[in-house]
């Protein structure tokens, strides 16, 4: 099944022409990533499915129905999550807490000021089962601010998880690791249930040829190439448009 299409989109920032007639699909728990050089349109795309931007033309749909220009909220309600190029976490608050946040916003009731969420033994068990999701490994009464930055971006996804959704949008999720720790995320990937769709923005190609079922190639906003891996590395245009005689 199909489950996020995306048929002729377009935005402009007023002369810039960052989507270009963009065509793509998602099918159900593929892994598809998209490539291409910086100011190819690869987070004006993600913004436009997640609802930060609202598109110029074309359509978008999840699960066979119309989400074109839905507020980021709306989006999020009808199971897709997403963790951004930085960062968004309460620094301050432990592991737990964090989670325990997302959990409420999507399962619980947030207005409940009387009843403690870090005794509610299924809000519990949920942080339990998300922190072993992300690797995320000692204490969860730890400050967020004394993980490494790689234990944070794991845990963006941890956020982006809680409230199960079907289609997970990840922007750059490796940027600015160390080797180890993007080898923790690949395996992080990697070991993501197939019920969730992914679609990724990566620059490691590494990472890319690691974990994609298909790629797409984006090049000043318009579909350069999408295929298998192996379609991808031999195709002569990506070669030189992004990839380079190396791969």
């Amino acid at each position: 099944m199909t489950v996020l299409r995306i048929e002729a989109l377009q935005h402009s920032f007023g002369s810039l022409v960052v989507t270009n007639n963009v065509n793509l699909t998602v099918e159900d728990g593929e892994r598809h990533v998209i490539i291409g050089p910086n100011g190819a349109g690869k987070t004006s795309l993600i913004n436009q499915i997640g609802g930060q931007l609202v598109p110029g033309g074309g359509r978008i749909t999840f699960r066979d129905r119309d989400i074109t220009g839905w507020p980021p909220e709306r989006v999020s309600h009808l199971g897709i999550a997403r963790t951004f190029q930085r960062n968004n976490l309460f620094l301050n608050l432990s592991i737990a807490d964090n989670l325990r946040l997302a959990i409420q916003m999507t399962h619980g009731n947030p207005l409940d000021f009387y009843s403690p969420a870090a005794r509610d033994k299924d809000v519990l068990a949920h942080v339990k089962a998300l922190l072993a999701q992300v690797h995320l490994e000692g204490p969860d009464d730890r400050p967020v601010r004394t993980l490494s930055y790689g234990e944070q971006r794991q845990l963006e996804i941890g956020i982006a998880l809680a409230g199960a959704p079907g289609l997970l949008l990840l922007d750059e999720p490796t940027s600015g690791m160390s080797p180890a720790e993007t080898e923790r995320m690949i395996r992080l990937i990697a070991d993501l249930p197939r019920s969730i769709a992914l679609l990724m923005i990566e620059h490691d190609m590494k990472v890319v040829f690691s974990v994609a079922d298909r790629i797409t190639v984006l090049s000043f906003g318009e579909v350069l190439a999408s295929g298998t891996v192996a379609e991808i590395q031999a195709n002569e245009r990506v070669r030189e448009v992004y990839l380079g005689t190396g791969h």
